[in-house]
């Protein structure tokens, strides 16, 4: 059994309930998660997990080899049993600023043109490499133009394309080094209106002012034709 995926349906739930189908050393599984696991550059959300009696916190979410998402709980705490009905709850702080972080290296595409070779998102900065066959780029132009974009703020909505319509449209699929999960009948997509559209499976701010002001901290060559950019919460 799979885990239902609410964090899907809204990127801003910060707590559920949920039942446990299993737990042991290697994590707890549960029907129904509010966590977000490791995928897309985007590191899997932390909190709590309380039942009747007894609580756990959960350092990190992961999806196992048969595509299940486990909660790992930290050494020495509590597992609660099978059929346990269980309370979770999300590191809020550390999430939105994840989701505001991921958000940004979105409107990030739209500025640097070219395809995206990979990417990370942490807490407080990330990063993107551009493949650009050897060209220049402006860290002070690039900074002007991402702010200015956040500033004026765009919706950001989510869609769904099924399977042979990405294959239709590879221009949906800006990352070549993480393809976006595909063989369940239909893909996620993320739309920033007017700005962005392509294939993520992340969590994201509903409007991207909300971001907030960021500093380009960086443009790094990474080898001849692959330019890092570097960007930093303001």
């Amino acid at each position: 059994m799979l885990t239902r995926e609410l964090f899907r349906d809204d990127a801003y739930l910060r707590a559920a309930p949920a039942t446990v189908l299993s737990a042991d050393a290697g994590g707890v599984v549960l029907d129904a998660t509010v966590f977000y696991a490791t995928g897309g550059g985007q590191p899997g959300d932390t909190g709590t997990v309380a039942w009747d009696g007894g609580s756990a916190r959960v350092t990190d979410t992961r999806r196992d080899g048969a595509g299940r998402i486990v909660h790992l709980i930290a050494p020495g705490d509590a597992l609660p049993a099978a059929g346990t009905p269980v309370r979770l709850a999300i590191d809020w702080e550390r999430r939105h600023r994840l989701m505001r972080m991921h958000t940004c290296l979105h409107v990030l595409t739209a500025v640097v043109p070219g395809p995206v070779n990979g990417g990370a998102v942490r807490e407080d900065s990330g990063r993107l490499d551009f493949d650009l066959q050897g060209e220049r780029l402006d860290r002070a132009e690039i900074d002007a133009r991402l702010n200015a974009l956040i500033r004026a703020g765009a919706a950001v909505r989510t869609e769904w394309v099924t399977d042979d319509e990405l294959r239709e449209r590879p221009e949906l699929v800006r990352t070549m080094s993480v393809k976006p999960p595909s063989g369940f009948g239909r893909v996620r997509l993320l739309r920033i209106d007017g700005i962005d559209l392509q294939a993520c499976g992340g969590t994201h701010v509903a409007d991207i002012a909300e971001i907030g002001p960021v500093t380009v901290t960086r443009i790094e060559s990474k080898g001849r034709q692959n330019r890092r950019v570097s960007v930093a919460f303001a």
